[in-house]
């Protein structure tokens, strides 16, 4: 059984890679390295550099590697960006899947997993988000990822594409040292940065309505959320029936406070962070529920907070 995992050679997908070797499915990659590293692709997978608005490459791919479902990764991933970037968000996410899904159908590809975001909910009013939450996206990015969903589902109803949508929050940790989060923009890589280059990280706001007053987020550990695509990915090559989107959640969530705690235990350099005022428009809470992943995919999260910056730092020091 062969899966093609889009956007392989990026910090969530190569670890998607790994996992998908780990449980004896064999991947293909296919990346434009945009944001990707070839280096993070073991070298005995079988790897394709190029661009989801590709058409007739993504066909030739599914094709030579006789390719039964797909771990739909790649796209552009950056919400605040996407705000000043929408068209070139809308390109690669929304007709970069319009794409891949012409190219499965000419293939006779069945099955897909799409990597989409708990941004489609936008800044939710509940304690607790569920799948039977309101959606509300309040970028380009979360909009394009929300489309993405329906894409998903209007091709299963034309053609009977088994497919599914896992929506995440906050991704951390490492799963082995020598894969490592690269973005310029989240939370961990930007303490750890700091801390490594003598700078004090900071804090946005310190008055929130949370019991020690900073920002309340669901974070999961990148090992978690691979395994989360692997049973996904066997449930549908099984035929099983699975909901149309799963949340892959904590349940309760940390605080900031919390992580820059976590962050001064592991690499040990003790540190006050600096205290800016809020961001705008930042909720002092949103944490999801993971039950009906439980329920249907047998998933939980198995790493704690101090396991997700443990691992973080230790690949960091690494590189």
């Amino acid at each position: 059984m062969t899966w093609m995992v889009t956007g392989g050679a990026g910090y969530i997908g190569s670890h998607v890679v790994r996992a998908f070797r780990q449980a004896g499915i064999a991947p293909v990659v296919l990346d434009d390295l945009s944001s990707g590293h070839r280096v993070f692709v073991p070298d005995d997978v079988p790897f394709v550099e190029g661009s989801l608005l590709d058409t007739a490459l993504l066909a030739r791919t599914l094709g030579e590697h006789e390719v039964e479902g797909v771990v739909h990764l790649a796209g552009f991933k950056y919400a605040g960006v996407s705000v000043d970037r929408p068209l070139h968000t809308y390109e690669q996410n929304v007709t970069g899947t319009a794409r891949l899904l012409e190219a499965m159908a000419a293939q006779d590809v069945p099955a897909i997993v799409f990597s989409s975001s708990a941004a489609v909910y936008g800044t939710p009013d509940v304690d607790l988000v569920t799948e039977e939450t309101a959606t509300s996206p309040e970028s380009p990015y979360g909009e394009s990822k929300l489309v993405g969903e329906w894409l998903l589902r209007d091709q299963g109803r034309a053609t009977g594409l088994r497919h599914t949508s896992l929506r995440y929050f906050n991704v951390v940790g490492s799963g082995t040292p020598e894969l490592y989060d690269t973005s310029p923009h989240n939370l961990f890589p930007l303490v750890l940065d700091a801390l490594t280059q003598g700078r004090t990280p900071r804090i946005n706001g310190t008055d929130y309505p949370t019991p020690d007053g900073t920002c309340v987020r669901d974070y999961i550990h990148v090992a978690d959320l691979a395994d989360a695509h692997v049973a996904a990915a066997r449930a549908l090559s099984a035929g099983t029936p699975l909901e149309r989107v799963y949340n892959l959640g904590s349940g309760d969530g940390v605080s900031v406070r919390q992580i820059m705690t976590a962050m001064a235990d592991a690499t040990g350099i003790p540190f006050e962070p600096k205290v800016a005022p809020r961001r705008p428009g930042d909720p002092a809470r949103i944490v999801a529920s993971g039950e009906l992943a439980a329920r249907d995919l047998g998933w939980r999260m198995t790493h704690t907070l101090a396991d997700m910056v443990r691992s973080a730092w230790e690949a960091r020091q690494a590189h």
